[in-house]
């Protein structure tokens, strides 16, 4: 087998030394553009996971690179004139230049033919230098290792699909003679200049290690604006270096900094539909791209080589038919892993790229914590497992607000301090007794609107599970604001009689908490039962229905009526109606629905509002009528007793309501009395394309919490007692909301206390569980939380 590889840096020299330490009659030819000696950069990272990976792959190379590292375990942060350590975390670096001295000896030990000094422009640069070297012809494997402006990826664009997005700061990759003994991150302050007509503070974020004995990373990072008005813009390598020692004189205490080919970029985040076209293959940069926050480059393109040979091997051993089918089998293999550390990358890059909002709102402590959970890699119990001292200080700080705010004595310095989940939370007068909210579940299984057993064993077992605050479904304020004939509602003393009934059980055997969610369908209204056709218009039996504008939900949905002033007064009044049923059952928190395409939601979006009138166009006109509802319910509700709301913060689509709409709307809802928001996305039309993942709507919580400053409660996508914990000690939210992981079990909370060690009251009728051991045959204790 002959195989090319376009690139010597250290992803294609680790792919030449695999193929060829495993087949010595494998013919590997590499091409590298540069003279021996020469690259871009200073230090590379590599994780202890990456380490097991590269040692099982090549124990030779894996020895080689591994003496000549710098190995830290210590997280150094500064912020606000305070360093905060972490400890346990693992890294190693050296040189990219010591790398690439230890792979091309490796290389030339196995066998590769390594030629420096050749240009490779892409097709017509391979077939030009083929036609004066005989060599250069015929191989059956060509691997494009040339980076990331890949001059074989964009001869066949239209093949590989490659997208690239430009991250919204600058930053330049420099050295330095400073040893940091520690992975450093420091945040300073540049100060408004308004002689020189900057007005405003800048933000500068340092991202430093030490690779080798003398030599350090050293990456500065900062907005667009901030940059600008530094000069920098207009600097060159030398100024560059010179402007940043000044700045950064306190940390560099005496050094001095190196450059290396040192510009200023925004990162360039590369993906591709396909990364393979008949014998060639993309690998590395040419392929996909992940932030410098999360690790290397260099680290994902030895995995990819990895994986590559592994796939050659499989070939060779007759498991598939040809080249192709063999690379069809590594993208197959090798994409979950990449998108995995691409979606963390995209995580934590967002996460430098908005710092000014931490650094504003943030303690030192809770911002510590934020930053070492960017990229949900690591989770409160991870860091808990590394550093048990650092999250102990974490929590303790937590607990002791999460005490105050609730006018409870400060907790006990000497004891253990509770994790997030478990301190208690105030709106108002209502203290939840933790900050795990059951989320609505529709379960279209009331009768003309009216609940009945099955809402009071569901809703009921779930407040005997543990949880702090337990939200109904959404309840329709009219029988023709509901979804369903099956759904829940709060328009008759009858209703409100049986929700009563539900609301003295959480009341009388629970510490739990109890909400309503109200609501209107809208044009999402007069549908099956979810497990008859979900959307579906009813077969016999639809009502009539309103919104904003005559759009339908569906091509096949129900068209409904545009909505007169006279028709939004009754909605208006249904809510007040319903709100007065909802302090008639009892309950302790009324949220109105303004999510997910509904009948207010559908005022707020520009997708589904294309009203005219004072009612539509300018946001401030959309949020019009579902303020003056939310008011509404405000006003009638119990002053003492919290009234909150659920919003989509985007449409997922590009010209939808989006995060910065979300933040208006939360402030407006703030200054109309709302006590929380219930941060939720999308739903609004058929068309919208979420970005699903673990955590996923958790970041437009965060941005609500912070830029309108309103206690905000997450949902989605979210299962494990580490999940929820890291969104409160990191402050992105102040409630979590479960829905399915409490589908699974009713429990989840005590069982979440348990995994924890701490032990929640039973119900008298349960005191003998307190001598009941569990075993989790499923999951040990302890380990059923890994976010991997």
């Amino acid at each position: 087998m002959r195989v090319l590889i376009i690139g010597g840096g250290p992803g294609g020299l680790y792919l030449g030394i695999l193929l060829k330490a495993r087949d010595p009659a494998r013919e590997v030819v590499v091409l590298e553009r540069e003279a021996p000696g020469v690259t871009f950069g200073f230090g590379v990272v590599f994780s202890d996971a990456t380490l097991g990976a590269l040692a099982e792959a090549d124990p030779v190379s894996h020895a080689a690179i591994t003496d000549r590292f710098a190995h830290w375990d210590a997280i150094d942060i500064f912020f606000r004139g305070e360093c905060l350590r972490s400890v346990g975390h693992g890294f190693a670096g050296l040189s990219r230049q010591s790398l690439l001295d230890v792979l091309a000896a490796r290389a030339a030990e196995v066998g590769v033919e390594v030629r420096f000094g050749v240009q490779v422009e892409g097709e017509a640069g391979l077939a030009a230098l083929a036609e004066t070297d005989a060599s250069l012809r015929h191989f059956d494997l060509v691997v494009a290792a040339d980076g990331l402006n890949s001059r074989f990826r964009d001869d066949h664009a239209a093949h590989f699909a490659p997208e690239v997005t430009l991250g919204a700061t600058r930053f330049v990759w420099l050295g330095s003679t400073r040893p940091f003994e520690a992975f450093t991150f420091d945040f300073e302050v540049e100060p408004a200049r308004p002689e020189a007509g900057v007005y405003t503070e800048g933000l500068w974020r340092l991202h430093a290690y030490n690779f080798e004995d003398g030599r350090s990373t050293f990456i500065a990072e900062t907005t667009e604006a901030n940059w600008r008005a530094c000069g920098l813009d207009t600097a060159d390598e030398d100024a560059t270096a010179e402007w940043l020692e000044r700045r950064f004189a306190r940390v560099l205490d005496g050094h001095r900094l190196l450059t290396n080919r040192s510009i200023w970029r925004q990162f360039p985040t590369v993906t591709c539909g396909r990364w393979h076209h008949g014998n060639l293959v993309l690998l590395g940069d040419a392929a996909h791209t992940a932030h410098f926050s999360v690790g290397s480059g260099t680290r994902l393109a030895m995995e990819d080589s990895i994986a590559l040979a592994a796939a050659m091997e499989d070939l060779a051993a007759g498991l598939h038919a040809d080249v192709p089918a063999a690379l069809a089998a590594y993208e197959a293999a090798r994409r979950p892993a990449v998108a995995q550390v691409q979606r963390a990358a995209e995580v934590s890059q967002t996460w430098f790229e908005q710092t000014e909002r931490y650094h504003q709102h943030l303690s030192p402590l809770t911002f510590a914590f934020s930053l070492l959970t960017r990229s949900l890699r690591i989770t409160h119990e991870n860091l808990r497992q590394r550093d048990p001292g650092f999250v102990r200080r974490v929590d303790a700080e937590f607990a002791a607000h999460a005490a105050a705010a609730v006018h409870a004595p400060a907790p006990d310095p000497t004891a253990r301090p509770l994790p997030p989940m478990f301190t208690p939370f105030a709106l108002r007068s209502l203290v939840l007794p933790n900050r795990i909210v059951v989320s609505p579940m529709c379960t279209y299984s009331a009768d003309q609107g009216e609940v009945h057993d099955w809402h009071l064993v569901h809703l009921g077992s779930r407040a005997m599970g543990g949880a702090g605050l337990v939200m109904t479904e959404m309840t329709d304020v009219s029988a023709e604001g509901r979804i369903t004939p099956g759904c829940a509602g709060l328009y008759t003393r009858s209703h409100a009689d049986a929700w009563a009934r539900v609301v003295r059980f959480v009341h009388d055997h629970t510490p739990a908490k109890i909400g309503v969610q109200l609501g209107h369908a809208g044009r999402k209204g007069s549908t099956a039962l979810m497990w008859e056709g979900m959307d579906r218009p009813l077969a016999e039996g639809n009502w009539p229905l309103i919104a904003p504008s005559p759009l339908p939900y569906l091509p096949t949905s129900q068209v409904p009526e545009p909505m007169t002033r006279a028709q939004m007064d009754t909605v208006r009044d249904d809510f007040v109606r319903a709100t007065r049923l909802a302090e008639r059952a009892g309950f302790d928190l009324v949220e109105v629905h303004l999510a997910h395409g509904y009948l207010l939601a559908s005022f707020l979006s520009p997708i589904t509002n294309r009203r005219d009138d004072e009612y539509g166009g300018s946001l401030e006109n959309r949020m019009r009528f579902p303020l003056e509802v939310f008011a509404a319910v405000r006003a009638e509700f119990p002053s003492h007793l919290p009234v909150t709301a659920r919003i989509s913060a985007t449409d997922w689509l590009p010209e939808g309501f989006d995060g910065d709409d979300a933040v208006a709307l939360a402030t407006a809802l703030k200054a109309a009395g709302c006590d929380l928001v219930d941060v939720s996305t999308g739903q609004t039309d058929p068309a919208g394309k979420p970005t699903y993942g673990r955590l996923y709507q958790t970041p437009y919580a965060e941005r609500v919490r912070l830029e309108a400053g309103i206690a905000t409660m997450t949902v989605g996508n979210i299962s494990s007692y580490a999940d929820a914990n890291s969104v409160l000690a990191a402050g992105r939210a102040d409630l979590v909301a479960l829905a399915r992981a409490h589908q699974f079990d009713p429990y989840w909370t005590r069982h979440a206390a348990y995994e924890q060690g701490l032990n929640l009251p039973w119900p008298q009728q349960y005191i003998t569980v307190n001598r009941y051991t569990p075993r989790f045959e499923w999951s040990p204790r302890g380990n059923g939380n890994d976010p991997s």
